[in-house]
């Protein structure tokens, strides 16, 4: 251990060290949080990290970071981990697991008190009265499903608002999607089979229901009615198709499987999700371990991260099948079943299907690992690449680059996107809407977006990047440059990304904003595809935002910016007048006998629609 005199003085602390169940802080020189941990003995927990020998290297490196320790005592080894999870996920601290996994998962949503239900995606708190069918694995997965049923079983899935408000059917009666329920073309009796037909297929029944339908055909055949059999025929080819285009286990249940490649330059988890006996799909994770030198070690924070950190975006199944047994994994169930609400089981020793999905699953995350592995590899030597064509000091570690987006110098947006070592940091993507400058002014825009950025960043906001790219030519790289020497930012490397004179990429001129040194990189060069790569991101993320703003000006109403004129006030004008231009064309005294107007607002409401 250090002998520097500044060193945390361990042994005295662990003299004092609790030895009851809780978590720890452990703390650097300027009292930021380096690690959360639990222990159910925290006095032994603590000196594990202070022996002398058997520590791995990136345990030494946290260690000789210490100054403080904090602890909090708790009832339970299950309530620590519980309270260490917590922490974790609200202090972020760097030596932790960072899952970004904090979004609810969709389901299918089927409303229950309505004469005709509608299906629907759903995600979030599940509080709506009816049935949800799921999770499913992304938004993209639910959507397909949903399609299947619009195809097969033809229910509707319009909003309430639209269906109450047709006198006649839309284009998905056309194309023969659904039935019409909101003109009354199908009646009640029909289209409740229809939902439970629906019912069944989400409920992993498909088989079942193609059994009915082969008896309603032969019924409808023999009494002649053939274009009803024709459509229970059409229904059992298509779900024959989706059926074998699934995995379907004889057994039912819900379960989520589990595979993981570990090593120690990454790691990767694959989940499968099987509900009522289907596989709906599965989600990667690469998680970032910074401690974890196991396997094991990984997928048991693995678990304590995805299911009671984020247990509010978590539909618990009754089982999770792992590759292998982990440790304190009583405790795990334990706590699993007090976040939950119900048992949940951890099973690593499985049979049949479940076996088959467990080599599935480690199957794909040693594909997957491979993949991302080598795809970081290739990002690293385009870093190493771009450090040789700039002449740069070192290998950079974090680039930034800015664009500008607008029509006609109407919402201008400027977009900032982050790269490191690992591809897109899109958690640190900024974007800034620009204000204050004579519209289509891009050299403007490209200032004040790099000042209030980095202005920010010497707050402390976040860290500071080794390379700054700069879309535009001389003028834009020359704003560019005055903002970061008004911010006394000197030291980093800034290049404007010129289009070149033929505009086609691969014949970009990168100017150097210091010395003025003009780079004409090879068209096939691992630099040149990097710096494309990341200036065409930060022109997607410009003109996205730019188009957010755009229409988000141009839906608000012109009643939004009359004082006193608030949500309840635009809608009784519109209801009563039917319309803006009604109100426009209204008197003062029309407009004052409006509910809630009176004649002083009627004539400042006239007055701003004249003005």
């Amino acid at each position: 251990m250090s002998t520097d005199s500044n060193a945390f003085d361990y042994q005295t602390y662990l003299k004092s060290a609790p030895e009851q169940p809780g978590i720890y802080k452990m703390l650097d020189g300027n009292a930021d949080v380096l690690y959360v941990g639990k222990a159910k003995n925290l006095k032994k927990r603590l000196s594990s990290y202070f022996r002398k020998q058997g520590l791995a290297v990136k345990t030494q490196a946290m260690v000789a970071r210490i100054q403080a320790i904090e602890t909090v005592v708790t009832n339970t080894e299950s309530e620590a981990l519980i309270l260490e999870q917590n922490l974790i996920k609200t202090l972020k601290p760097p030596y932790n697991i960072l899952l970004r996994d904090d979004k609810s998962y969709p389901f299918i949503y089927l409303s229950h008190k309505d004469r005709f239900p509608r299906l629907a995606l759903h995600r979030g708190r599940k509080n709506q009265t009816g049935r949800f069918f799921g999770p499913y694995p992304s938004a993209g997965a639910a959507r397909e499903t949903l399609g299947i049923l619009q195809k097969i079983f033809k229910v509707r899935q319009c909003e309430d608002s639209f269906f109450r408000n047709r006198t006649r059917p839309c284009l998905q009666y056309q194309i023969n999607r659904c039935k019409a329920p909101c003109v009354d073309l199908v009646d009640e009796q029909e289209y409740g089979r229809d939902v439970q037909d629906s019912v069944r297929f989400l409920e992993g029944k498909s088989q079942e229901i193609i059994f009915d339908l082969i008896g309603k055909m032969d019924t409808a055949a023999e009494s002649l009615e053939f274009e009803q059999a024709a459509a229970f025929r059409d229904q059992v080819n298509f779900l024959r198709q989706t059926q074998e285009g699934q995995v379907i286990s004889a057994q039912r249940g819900d379960a989520d499987v589990l595979g993981i490649a570990w090593e120690p330059a990454g790691c990767c988890v694959i989940v499968i999700f099987v509900r009522q006996g289907r596989v709906l799909g599965t989600r990667q994770f690469h998680p970032d371990f910074k401690l974890e030198a196991t396997r094991e070690a990984a997928l048991l924070s693995f678990l304590a991260n995805f299911y009671i950190r984020n247990a509010d975006a978590r539909d618990f199944p009754a089982e999770i099948v792992i590759p292998c047994a982990v440790e304190d994994q009583e405790l795990l169930e334990t706590t699993l079943r007090e976040v939950a609400g119900k048992a949940i089981s951890l099973r690593h020793q499985v049979r049949s299907d479940r076996k088959r999905w467990l080599e599935l699953a480690d199957k794909n995350a040693v594909q997957a690992l491979a993949v991302w592995l080598a795809d970081r590899k290739n990002i690293y030597q385009r870093f190493l690449m771009l450090q040789q064509a700039l002449q740069m000091p070192a290998v950079p570690e974090r680039i930034e680059c800015f664009d500008i987006s607008h029509t006609m110098g109407e919402g201008t947006v400027a977009s900032c996107v982050v790269f490191d070592q690992q591809g897109a940091a899109k958690s640190d993507y900024r974007r800034f809407n620009i204000r204050d400058i004579t519209p289509g002014d891009d050299y403007a825009a490209i200032g004040q977006a790099v000042e209030r950025r980095y202005a920010r960043l010497l707050t402390g906001e976040g860290k500071m990047p080794d390379l700054i790219l700069i879309d535009g030519g001389a003028g834009q790289l020359g704003k560019a440059m005055e903002s970061l020497e008004n911010l006394q930012l000197t030291s980093i490397t800034v290049i404007g990304v010129g289009k070149g004179e033929t505009r086609k990429p691969g014949m970009e001129t990168l100017l150097d904003g210091v010395t003025g040194k003009e780079y004409a990189l090879e068209p096939s060069s691992p630099a040149l595809h990097l710096i494309q790569q990341v200036r065409d991101e930060a022109h997607r993320f410009a003109i996205t935002g730019h188009r957010q703003r755009r229409e988000g000006k141009r839906r608000k109403s012109i009643l939004e910016d009359i004082p006193g004129v608030g949500a309840k006030r635009r809608s009784a004008l519109l209801k009563y007048f039917g319309g803006l231009q009604a109100i426009q064309q209204a008197t003062v005294a029309e407009l004052s006998k409006v509910n809630g107007i009176s004649k002083a607002l009627a004539q400042e409401i006239h007055d701003h629609l004249h003005r």
